[in-house]
């Protein structure tokens, strides 16, 4: 068999050097984060001070502890082995990206914030010369990597943004600002500045993936050492306490420069723990005790409410929860059936308004109040009826066909609940003004609208949402799970990847995709009836196609899309992102939208299978670049497969 890859490194130095120089870096880029990187408090977080590290400097110390951690452990230092289970270099290399990726952004976003490099304390050019250090010296280690990768180039049509870019810049800031027009330009030009931006990365993207040509080099993992059982669940439970620790620095992150270089190291720190051989070494251990790990999990985020000092970023949790649970709902449709749906925030609308009209509030025309179990239950079987009224007359359209009528459903969903008022239609929703004053959830005698202290700990109102919206994603997650390896999952997959050939195969496709349907409406209008008591009021202009934040269908589908189809953490992931992104990037106002989506486009581009894909659709996008197996080897994957 020919090979296909080497072990070699990218620039021809010595081994001892190129060790001692990431050491060297990773070492500089830690200590940069005792000393001050800029002399003023005007930059947010105030990285003025001498041994007190602030903001970002926490982002450059932890990029420089975890590439020496990583370099000794494939070094094998004694009792460091476990980091890096593989001892591939690959893993150091990702990590020094990470930490090179923090130093140049927080240069970079000194300068502008600041006004220029002169703004930069020796602090700040340690923290550079670190991040450049480490990231060279990594190049010169051993690295596994491809013989041969094809430079790509991208339409060269593309490239006429480049020189378009900044002539539209200069021509839309010479216009004078009392001109009508100038707002108007200034924007198109923001948005021909960003779209080159994006051209540049993807072409810079290709030519360092033909230069770097980093590969995989099959290396079977080294048998772990047998430890007790009571020491393997407590690693388990010490990895969920750090995964929590860093999930709420990133939704705690004050500031949109502290969340960029949060994103940009926790997407660099992934991928060196991966190909280090830690994360599988710990996945090995998950599977090996199940139930230990799904209650670490529930107990990890059951834990972050008593995390917090105030409710302000318990909120952001608790929306995440909705969005995330309805994504999930979306996810039997999309990415186990296979249906693509444009209205499905509808149906979440269809629970939140159901559960607010049986609430108790003043502006219900109905003047009745259900306790919560009964607001729950009708606005999920409220739902699940729109969701049968809606897919029998319309699943036996396929692909674009679908797309549009859900999409059409989404609107008249939106359009019926505006005209609803009394003056257009029954007075039943109160048109625009919505359903407001909608009463806090009384449940069992505990009133979730009011403080509690647990454990000596004050829980406020989002806080006592949090933990409510928790057990309801747990009860999604479960359905989700059950159903997706029961004979109806296995048969809404093979609808979706052909459902002539499933039809032949004597599986009733219009029956299944109803049940798909009707289900993934009844989850959603499920976390419908407890946003309605979360937000107070329940409006039309809540349940669009595509706002600026989510939840709206155009956000659900890309969360689905961006996480990764027919997984139960994609999704979870993909919302918690979609909802924190455009969020925390408030600060660039008008070309918020446009940064997001540009961000999305790359991330499509270089993982269009998401970012936690299930095996088959890993290899419906890489099945090329999977290397052969021997002749004869029954251990071969295929699509049919995995």
């Amino acid at each position: 068999m020919t090979t296909t890859t080497e072990t070699t490194p990218v620039i021809p130095l010595p081994a001892r050097a190129a060790t001692a120089l990431t050491g060297l870096g990773a070492l500089t880029t830690a200590a940069s984060a005792a000393l001050p990187w800029t002399w003023t408090s005007d930059f947010p977080g105030d990285l003025t001070y001498t041994g007190s590290p602030a903001g970002l400097q926490w982002l450059a110390l932890a990029a420089g502890l975890l590439v020496l951690l990583l370099l000794l452990a494939t070094h094998g230092t004694p009792g460091l082995r476990w980091a890096a289970p593989t001892r591939s270099h690959n893993a150091v290399l990702y990590a020094a990206t990470g930490a090179l990726a923090v130093s140049v952004f927080s240069v970079a976003a000194i300068a502008t914030e600041l006004g220029g490099l002169a703004n930069l304390e020796a602090g700040g050019w340690i923290l550079a010369a670190g991040g450049l250090l480490t990231v060279l010296g990594a190049l010169g280690l051993p690295l596994d990597r491809r013989t041969r990768v094809p430079l790509r180039i991208l339409d060269r049509r593309l490239f006429l943004l480049v020189p378009v870019a900044p002539a539209g810049w200069f021509a839309a800031h010479a216009i004078p600002g009392d001109q009508a027009v100038a707002p108007v330009m200034t924007a198109l030009a923001g948005a021909l500045a960003i779209a080159a931006g994006v051209v540049l990365l993807l072409q810079l993207g290709h030519l360092a993936n033909a230069w770097l040509r980093l590969g995989t080099v099959d290396r079977p993992l080294p048998a772990p050492r047998q430890l007790p059982s009571w020491a393997e669940v407590l690693i388990i439970v010490l990895a969920f306490g750090l995964g929590l620790f860093a999930i709420t620095f990133g939704i705690d992150t004050e500031y949109g420069e502290l969340f960029i270089g949060y994103l940009l190291l926790a997407a660099l720190v992934v991928p060196a723990l991966t190909r280090s051989g830690l994360l599988a070494r710990l996945r090995a251990l998950t599977v090996k005790h199940r139930p230990v790990t799904t209650g670490a999990a529930f107990a990890a985020a059951a834990s972050f409410p008593f995390t917090q000092t105030s409710d302000q970023y318990t909120s952001v949790a608790t929306n995440i929860l909705i969005f995330a649970t309805v994504a999930l709902g979306l996810n039997i449709v999309v990415g186990l059936a296979g249906l693509l749906d444009l209205g499905y925030v509808a149906f979440l609308g269809v629970g939140a308004y159901a559960a607010a009209l049986v609430s108790g509030s003043p502006a219900s025309p109905i003047h009745v109040q259900f306790p919560f179990w009964a607001a729950m239950l009708t606005g999920a079987a409220v739902s699940m009826v729109f969701g049968v009224l809606i897919g029998a007359p319309t699943l036996r359209l396929r692909g674009d066909y679908l797309a549009i009528v859900t999409l059409g459903f989404g609107e008249i969903f939106r359009i019926t609940m505006l005209n609803l008022n009394g003056t257009t239609g029954p007075k039943v929703t109160n048109g625009s003004n919505g359903i407001p004053r909608i009463p806090d959830l009384e449940i069992l005698g505990f009133d979730l609208g009011k403080p509690h202290t647990v454990a000596g700990i004050e829980l406020g109102r989002f806080s006592n949402y949090y933990l409510l919206m928790l057990l309801v994603t747990a009860l999604v997650v479960l359905v989700f799970a059950r159903v997706g390896n029961s004979r109806i999952g296995r048969a809404w997959v093979a609808i979706r990847e052909d459902e002539t050939a499933a039809e032949a195969m004597g599986i009733n496709g219009f029956r299944l995709k109803l049940l798909a349907f009707a289900l993934g409406a009844c989850l959603a209008g499920l976390a419908g009836t407890v946003q309605a008591h979360v937000s107070y009021t329940v409006t039309p202009d809540q349940y669009t196609f595509a706002e600026a934040l989510p939840p709206n269908s155009a956000f659900l589908l890309a969360a689905v899309i961006l996480g990764g189809m027919g997984t139960i953490s994609g999704p979870l992931a993909g919302a918690t992102l979609l909802f924190l992104i455009p969020k925390k990037l408030e600060f660039l106002s008008d070309y918020q939208l446009l940064a997001f989506g540009a961000a999305l486009i790359i991330l499509m581009r270089v993982r269009p299978e998401g970012l936690i894909p299930n095996r088959r659709r890993q290899l419906e996008f890489h099945e090329a670049a999977i290397l052969a197996q021997p002749a004869g080897d029954g251990a071969a994957l295929t699509k049919a497969g995995a």
